[in-house]
């Protein structure tokens, strides 16, 4: 496969160094792409980058994921209008274990293949210079006007934020060192990032033709910042950003939101996510198009990344959660819900407390739902609610007669009200 044609039709991408192309026709090419771990866990933001990278290595080509342990203490500007807080050996070290996990679910570092991909952290070489070192043997290449002329420092210089620290400043020196040494050591000859970063990444070219002369071959290339269509940020919710690790986003919460994504954005995540071919996609669109309120793609884009970053077993689990909430989920499907996706799946559902004593000698069902409950406001309303045949407990239909005991309790904790159609309750038998 092209490279550069496979992001083309796949809408990734933005800028391109001319040469590149020529480059990747003419050799299996190594290319980095940096990736920040100030947290421990990769988020869907992330995932466009990852996708490049992915995409490259089944082209044939060879990548490099460049943690930046070196670049995580310092703070890139792009894009930024405030100084990040700096991190520590020791939680760096902690973060980058964890985000190479989640990487090798995109990338294959483990086979003999030529172009398997390898990790690895700009700490192991930075780390070896002195500050004296760093401006005498690179520092002097780049000149501070050329720096100046970067709009990532540009807009921080004309009054966004507080200003722009010497320890960011330097940033651009530290990225394009890394690329410089990449290309001595590993070979690499093409660096990929988000369209912010082309300032940097131009960087690391510039000083490796000034360092090794012109006529070494290095080049960038970048793919657009991903919004949604109605120009929201992408990834983030009222919650904040949509995680890879299970235990910061839960595998339903990330499900659900691929399957929420609107028409349009499906449309153009299913190219960028997936590496289902052009072929495929516009089958699915056409499928779409034609009854879109079935949500083909939404559907398709949602399962492929809950198996890629999860497992079939939590995709299947977001499913017959869905069900339970949307559906026509049943009282044993709830009660097969494990305590923490039962709450994933109800999150932001009221809850009110129950002591358990109140059902060890069983509960009218009236009493439970306006007494104990308030679920009613009184016991009237229960009462012509349960005679219209619009209450469930547990999911199951429930008349006036019912008793509420202890044996309806879930988990150890839990009995769910529904209320019509669409209003839950969790109570929480304590």
């Amino acid at each position: 496969m092209n490279f550069v044609e496979e992001l083309k039709w796949r809408g990734m991408l933005n800028n391109i160094m001319p040469g590149t192309e020529e480059l990747l026709n003419k050799e299996v090419t190594t290319a980095y792409l940096g990736i920040d771990p100030t947290a421990d866990s990769l988020h869907i933001g992330h995932l466009v980058g990852i996708m490049m990278l992915s995409h490259f290595q089944r082209c044939g080509h060879r990548p490099i994921a460049l943690l930046g342990g070196a670049t995580g203490m310092i703070g890139d500007p792009s894009g930024k209008s405030q100084e990040r807080n700096l991190l520590d050996e020791e939680t760096l070290k902690h973060n980058q274990a964890c985000i190479k996990k989640q990487l090798s679910k995109f990338l294959d570092f483990e086979s003999d293949a030529p172009n398997a991909a390898q990790l690895v952290n700009n700490y192991t070489w930075m780390s070896k210079f002195s500050f004296l070192e760093f401006i005498r043997d690179i520092g002097k290449h780049i000149t501070v006007n050329y720096m100046m002329a970067k709009d990532s420092v540009k807009k921080r210089f004309n009054g966004e934020g507080d200003g722009m620290s010497f320890t960011e400043f330097s940033y651009q020196l530290v990225q394009g060192y890394d690329f410089l040494y990449l290309y001595q050591n590993y070979g690499c000859k093409l660096q990929l990032g988000g369209s912010d970063q082309w300032g940097n990444i131009t960087t690391g070219t510039e000083m490796i033709r000034r360092i090794l002369g012109a006529e070494a071959e290095a080049y960038a290339l970048t793919c657009p910042l991903i919004t949604k269509a109605d120009g929201g940020k992408f990834g983030k919710t009222e919650k904040g950003n949509i995680w890879l690790d299970p235990e910061r986003t839960s595998p339903y919460a990330f499900y659900q939101f691929w399957l929420n994504c609107s028409d349009d954005d499906s449309k153009r995540y299913i190219r960028i996510f997936t590496h289902f071919s052009k072929e495929e996609i516009e089958a699915m669109e056409r499928e779409h198009d034609a009854a879109p309120h079935l949500r083909i793609l939404q559907k398709a884009l949602a399962k492929d990344l809950t198996i890629r970053v999860h497992s079939e077993d939590d995709y299947n689990a977001a499913l017959n959660a869905s069900e339970i909430l949307f559906g026509k989920g049943t009282h044993e499907s709830l009660a097969a819900l494990p305590e923490k996706l039962f709450l994933s799946v109800f999150e932001g559902v009221p809850q009110v407390e129950v002591s358990k004593s109140v059902l060890e000698n069983g509960c009218g069902v009236v009493d439970f739902l306006s007494e104990h409950t308030n679920i009613f406001a009184s016991k009237g309303e229960a009462r012509r609610m349960l005679k219209d045949n619009g209450v469930a407990i547990n999911k199951d239909k429930v008349k006036e007669d019912l008793t509420v005991t202890t044996d309806m309790i879930m988990n150890g904790h839990y009995i769910l009200v529904q209320k019509g159609k669409k209003n839950y309750y969790i109570v929480h038998i304590a």
